[in-house]
């Protein structure tokens, strides 16, 4: 349904103002560089490598609070952007189809950059994983992929390097800058790296349970650590099952965890149901943050992808002391 929404409104567009003539639809030409990104984390990577030369780009991030990564549909108002965007970010999953046929409607400009994080990645892209325990959705036998690439910090390195190198080839006159930048802020990235690493090496114990959804695989299988989980981090699903909910508690109470985790925006439900069923009822139901709802004003308020992800840390040690 989506994807005929997408050419439907594509083919309007296209009666209404010409093929090739997309750029002056709705789009004030001010001189700058127009990057239109999917996600929070891409808006930060671009706002840290452009850095003080900010000024000579026009970031529009799309999915700004609005909605998440699985549910999102542009406006025609955003596909006009993408249209006529320099560089375009997204992250490339089964959600994004919407992007990938916006790309193919033949309106796009015909020099733009494209980055697709899960591209990018090729072979290292993780197939979603149904563990144990965990309620499998009722979809058929095709095969998925986790779309949570930004929750690496491993592949955040490689992100700002192809993200510098783009803005490099848009504005070579201040190449020198981007590069410095970006090296800047992988340095960061690498010291929060170390940090996780330091943490997981002094923990008692490996392993986490996720009362909700998981988004986290890329994350854990950095740092070797094992998870039981209530759904995929993709899951459309949001009522957990008796035996799932029995099956999260048991493995509480077996590992012995003192926190029981969700994600952002969770309503607890499920976690606290599976506390009530563990044999101590009495541990911390604490949320990790995989950036898929973050605001505007929670940017404009100091929140950046490494606040996010040193504040994940902290829930982190508390779940594996």
């Amino acid at each position: 349904m989506k994807k005929k929404r997408i050419m439907a409104i594509a083919a309007v567009l296209c009666m209404a103002f010409g093929l090739g003539a997309l750029s002056s639809c709705g789009v004030k030409d001010d001189g700058k560089i127009n990057v239109v990104v999917t996600i929070f984390p891409e808006y930060d990577w671009v706002m840290n490598v452009v850095g003080e030369k900010s000024d000579k780009f026009s970031v529009t991030w799309l999915l700004n609070g609005v909605t998440d990564l699985h549910s999102y549909d542009p406006s025609v108002s955003e596909l006009v952007k993408v249209y006529n965007a320099d560089i375009f970010i997204y992250v490339g999953g089964e959600s994004d189809g919407w992007a990938k046929e916006t790309l193919a409607s033949g309106n796009v400009k015909k020099d733009m950059r494209i980055l697709n994080l899960m591209d990018i990645l090729g072979s290292d892209v993780k197939e979603e994983e149904i563990k144990e325990g965990m309620q499998a959705e009722d979809d058929g036998e095709e095969k998925e992929y986790d779309e949570h690439v930004w929750l690496s910090l491993k592949n955040a390195a490689i992100f700002v390097d192809k993200i510098a190198e783009a803005i490099c080839s848009v504005d070579s006159e201040n190449s020198g800058e981007y590069l410095r930048n970006a090296k800047d802020y992988k340095e960061k990235l690498s010291a929060v790296d170390s940090e996780y690493r330091a943490a997981v090496s002094e923990a008692t114990k490996n392993a986490l349970v996720f009362a909700d959804r998981f988004p986290f695989r890329y994350m854990t299988d950095d740092y070797s650590l094992d998870y039981y989980a209530a759904f995929v981090g993709c899951s459309a699903e949001s009522a957990a099952k008796p035996e799932t909910i029995t099956f999260l508690a048991s493995k509480v109470d077996e590992l012995g965890l003192n926190v029981i985790l969700t994600i952002e925006r969770s309503d607890g439900r499920i976690a606290q149901a599976v506390k009530d069923s563990t044999t101590a009822k009495n541990q911390a139901i604490l949320a990790m943050n995989s950036m898929q709802s973050v605001t505007e004003r929670e940017y404009k308020d100091g929140m950046d992808y490494l606040s996010v992800i040193r504040s994940n840390l902290e829930v982190l040690k508390r779940a594996l002391a």
